[in-house]
């Protein structure tokens, strides 16, 4: 055979490759989803899919968010029995949280746990002045804070402006955990407010009395912040 013809030149290639190993292809882990499906429910986002041979719905804090997190979870013969298992577990979970609120004494409000607060601080946004009125008046003394010092943590220059935050750092709180606030407040405080806090006694007319926050804040606050 011409050692330069084309047919000399292809058998020379085959024996050059002929002891090489042939490369394996990686096969794909049983443990990786298929495909991960997107849906809500109620305030998480839910994430549905085949998962090691099984179908499973994952429950997580909804973007955008600060916390992260497996919320919860349940498993179904399909993807659509597993994603409605799901549902399942959170209603009742809600369910369960409303039936466990306390009713303050002071404000007459259902005031959610220490567990539901920590998902609620997590999940809303509040700004830098809210989170430090809320850091003050959480390692302020049992007495609490006057609408002045309260005013100062926060960097504002009006004792309104400051209760007008804190009222909206209540607000979001309980827009997020569903909790009704009354629609009439007292005169200068905000409405979401009561669900952070009280107005301790007063010491005279002229004094609306120091705010105080709920043992279930305060407890969340120092553990968070």
């Amino acid at each position: 055979m011409n050692p330069f013809s084309t047919d000399a030149r292809t058998a020379k290639g085959r024996e050059l490759f002929k002891d090489k190993p042939k490369k394996k292809v990686a096969s794909k882990s049983s443990d990786i989803p298929d495909a991960i499906q997107l849906g809500e429910h109620g305030r998480y986002q839910i994430k549905s899919g085949r998962l090691s041979g099984e179908y499973v719905a994952r429950a997580f804090p909804k973007a955008p968010s600060n916390a992260r997190g497996l919320i919860a979870e349940a498993k179904g013969a399909t993807e659509e029995a597993a994603v409605a298992a799901l549902h399942d577990i959170i209603d009742a979970r809600e369910v369960r949280r409303s039936a466990d609120r306390r009713v303050d004494p002071v404000t007459g409000l259902s005031i959610p746990s220490s567990e539901e607060y920590a998902e609620a601080l997590g999940q809303v946004t509040l700004s830098g002045p809210q989170r430090a009125m809320l850091t003050a008046l959480a390692w302020a003394d049992d007495g609490g804070l006057t609408d002045t010092r309260l005013a100062s943590a926060g960097g504002y220059k009006s004792r309104a402006s400051a209760n007008r935050a804190f009222g909206a750092a209540g607000m979001l709180i309980a827009n997020y955990l569903t909790v009704d606030v009354p629609s009439e407040t007292p005169p200068g405080d905000a409405g979401g407010a009561g669900i952070l806090g009280y107005r301790g006694k007063p010491k005279n007319d002229e004094d609306p009395g120091n705010w105080v926050l709920h043992a279930e804040v305060r407890e969340t606050v120092r553990l968070t912040f």
